[in-house]
């Protein structure tokens, strides 16, 4: 049986990619850019799909040929090809999926605490946020930083809980991935999976899947 969500709730926690944005293209080039100047096989968006969602640097290990992803030095070099690249080039083709911008807006209208946590690097997900939802003061923006666990560690719905002033009753978090879900059951707060991402999550007992914006909103009590 799916929970019910009450407009009582105070927090909304949201992962980034794949949820709010669309940034695979972006994402997927930056990649092959790193691994066509190391001579490596490229990979197509498809492809990609599956591999992200547990922070850049698992993502450009997981591009290179299997052999390969073993060599420490090798993905550090990558990674930092792929980090100058895609922070020079990371919202070419990336855009807000449809209805998501309104919806922040009139959530944030409405007086909730919203906060973003996302695996992708620190500066990439602060750029990202401010460029797609100027003006919302997220109560938090929680991307992968030294020294701070990943999702799905619940000191990251932890963190936003304690600079919300909230309780876990009183918050959900919004994702496309199974990793997104699990961080809510880990952190005791409800989960909401959307089916426009990156991951096909099933229907299941643990969270509410929705299928749209305006089905979202609906969840949310709105």
């Amino acid at each position: 049986m799916f929970f019910r969500i009450f407009a009582a709730m105070k927090t909304i926690i949201f992962d980034l990619d794949g949820t709010l944005l669309d940034t695979l293209e972006d994402l997927s080039a930056a990649v092959n850019v790193a691994l066509e100047e190391k001579g490596f096989p490229l990979h197509s968006i498809r492809e990609y799909r599956d591999m992200v969602g547990h922070g850049v640097r698992n993502l450009v290990m997981q591009a290179l040929p299997q052999e390969k992803q073993a060599d420490e030095a090798l993905v550090d070099a990558c990674l930092a090809r792929f980090t100058e690249y895609y922070t020079a080039h990371i919202d070419v083709h990336t855009r807000p999926y449809p209805g998501m911008q309104e919806l922040m807006q009139k959530l944030h209208a409405q007086g909730f605490a919203l906060a973003i946590a996302s695996n992708k690097f620190q500066s990439g997900t602060e750029k990202l946020v401010a460029e797609f939802f100027p003006g919302i003061p997220f109560v938090s923006i929680l991307g992968n930083r030294p020294g701070y666990p990943l999702k799905p560690d619940p000191e990251i719905v932890e963190e936003v809980l304690r600079k919300a002033h909230s309780q876990p009753e009183d918050a959900v978090m919004v994702g496309d991935s199974a990793t997104d879900m699990k961080t809510a059951a880990n952190g005791g707060i409800h989960g909401i999976a959307v089916s426009w991402g990156y991951r096909s999550l099933p229907p299941s007992d643990a969270y509410r899947l929705v299928t749209s914006a305006r089905e979202l909103e609906q969840a949310l009590g709105l």
